[in-house]
């Protein structure tokens, strides 16, 4: 018996007309995705005795950093679309068509918002502490525009909830009808779940200094390593395995260390969200981020 009614389907198109101009599903994800985390992160600043608008202050230089440094990412863990021998290197600016490497947009956008904490006077161990859970969120939002777009999922599955992929984003060498593991339904849940984990530890355990965002890293890897290795799309393999598996274990097992040590040397929460804190009355209009 056909398990094909009981299948995930994909949606019939990606990108919607208002008159000249394209709206992608992808941008509409990636967007939302980023509306969320900020509201998140707001919240969880202004507990922390931050001002909320710093959040928007420093996403200003964050988000652009991320979009870049996932780009480059993806471009170098799947390189032959762009750079193989049949391959467009112009179509490595197509951002719109998918393809943004988490590891790429997480270390850029550190980047970006290093230099945003420093310009507004705040520490970026507090800020990444403050927006983990609403990356992992932001993630979890961003893999439905996989799942418009008809990429990136898993090898041929019998399982109920398989994806169906219509022939135009069938891969070479799978007949019409194959449902594949929806693997974009795998992160979204992994990372849901993981948001929630981590927003519950983080209360708990009263974590500072930038373990809160170690720790969004050892769930994420944890995650995104045997949902990798799922994935049938093209990427650069080293040793046998994807290059995003070595990433995970080498990035997880790295975030692992940085959370117990940093926990040895600094236990509890930050006692300021400031670079320098203030040790005058001075005004409050002039440090906005002053621990209440």
């Amino acid at each position: 018996m056909s398990l094909l009614p009981l299948a995930i389907p994909s949606p019939g198109q990606s990108v919607w007309h208002l008159g000249p101009f394209p709206v992608r599903a992808y941008a509409i994800a990636i967007l939302l995705g980023i509306v969320v985390a900020t509201v998140m992160t707001q919240r969880r600043w202004k507990a922390r005795g931050g001002a909320p608008e710093t959040v928007l202050d420093v996403a200003y230089w964050a988000v652009p950093f991320g979009i870049v440094g996932g780009r480059l990412y993806h471009v170098v863990s799947s390189p032959d679309a762009y750079l193989g021998p049949d391959g467009d290197p112009w179509r490595a600016l197509y951002v719109w068509e998918g393809g943004l490497g988490i590891w790429g947009a997480v270390a850029l956008g550190a980047v970006g918002a290093w230099i945003g904490c420093r310009r507004h006077g705040v520490r970026l161990t507090a800020f990444a502490d403050a927006v983990a859970p609403g990356l992992l969120v932001a993630q979890a939002i961003g893999r439905l525009g996989n799942w418009f777009n008809q990429e990136l999922f898993g090898g041929p599955t019998t399982l109920p909830w398989g994806l169906q992929v219509d022939d135009l984003h069938l891969p070479p060498g799978h007949d019409p009808g194959t449902l594949f593991h929806p693997t974009f339904l795998y992160e979204l849940l992994w990372n849901l779940a993981a948001a929630a984990l981590l927003v519950l530890l983080d209360r708990r355990l009263r974590l500072g200094h930038g373990r809160a965002f170690w720790l969004y890293v050892v769930l994420y890897a944890s995650g995104r390593l045997w949902i990798e290795m799922l994935r049938i799309d093209p990427a650069e393999t080293v040793l046998g395995l994807r290059l995003n598996v070595w990433t995970s274990i080498v990035v997880g097992v790295g975030a692992l260390v940085a959370f117990v040590v940093v926990g040895r040397r600094h236990p509890g929460r930050d006692t300021t969200v400031l670079l320098t804190p203030p040790t005058t009355q001075d005004d409050e209009a002039d440090t906005p981020d002053r621990v209440r």
